[in-house]
């Protein structure tokens, strides 16, 4: 066995660590418990998108070989804008489906327009405003910028985000999501990005929180009253 000076250098080890890494650990379980507890897809918004939406079909479309693309054709998609069609070439430009006319920003009526076919009919346009550049903990963050911001009169606070380059329906965010995205940054320990489980910090105190978990087996090891008849016995 430990003497009595080790022994109460294990245990005040063991209360500073848990003291220090408590807060965290009350971080890492409260935002587990509300992953658990959600519907990722309700997180995701899904609960106000438009379930019935289907793709507009088109014709008298001009083959994609015949725009004025330098460099060839890599990626095409096609988008509805104000009902008419444009293709999303290479991930850059978009032309006019039917006269093959680029394309280099979409308006705010033509934002509502995508807004409408994604997003459900009850829910009540209250402002549209343009962002050019977010920061790092902005909930539109690496996504296509500049956007068009949709905001709908609702105790959710839901938005809307319409890339103005490409002409789509990037993402809907709520009340929830920004509760989500809050505890799993606490949860993952990545300050800047979110996602990123190979922090220092995250590593620390992974690395710390094993030491205090240890150091409290050590700790009902050298103070068990069990334990030390069992070694007693044994000489």
């Amino acid at each position: 066995m430990v003497n009595r000076h080790t022994a109460l250098k294990i245990r005040k080890t063991h209360r500073y660590l848990g003291l220090f890494l408590g807060i965290q650990f009350l971080l890492w379980t409260a935002s587990g418990l509300y992953f658990s507890w959600t519907d990722i897809d309700e997180i995701h918004g899904d609960q106000f998108k438009n379930p019935d939406y289907q793709p507009k079909s088109f014709n008298n479309l001009i083959s994609p070989a015949q725009l004025n693309v330098s460099g060839g054709l890599n990626t095409i998609e096609l988008r509805d804008i104000g009902n008419t069609p444009f293709y999303w070439i290479n991930n850059n430009q978009l032309y006019n489906a039917i006269d093959g006319n680029p394309k280099n920003h979409i308006t705010k009526d033509e934002a509502l327009y995508i807004a409408k076919n994604h997003m459900k009919s009850d829910l009540e346009v209250e402002t549209i405003e343009q962002i050019n550049e977010v920061g790092k903990h902005h909930e539109y963050r690496e996504r296509l910028l500049p956007a068009h911001v949709i905001s709908y009169k609702a105790d959710e606070s839901i938005k809307a985000y319409i890339s103005i380059k490409d002409g789509k329906f990037q993402t809907v965010r709520h009340r929830s999501w920004r509760w989500f995205d809050f505890l799993w940054m606490t949860h993952t320990m990545d300050y800047e990005g979110r996602d990123n489980f190979n922090t220092i910090v995250l590593r620390a105190f992974s690395l710390l929180g094993l030491v205090t978990v240890l150091s409290g087996f050590l700790l009902w090891f050298t103070s068990s009253p069990s334990v030390r008849k069992i070694i007693k016995t044994k000489k």
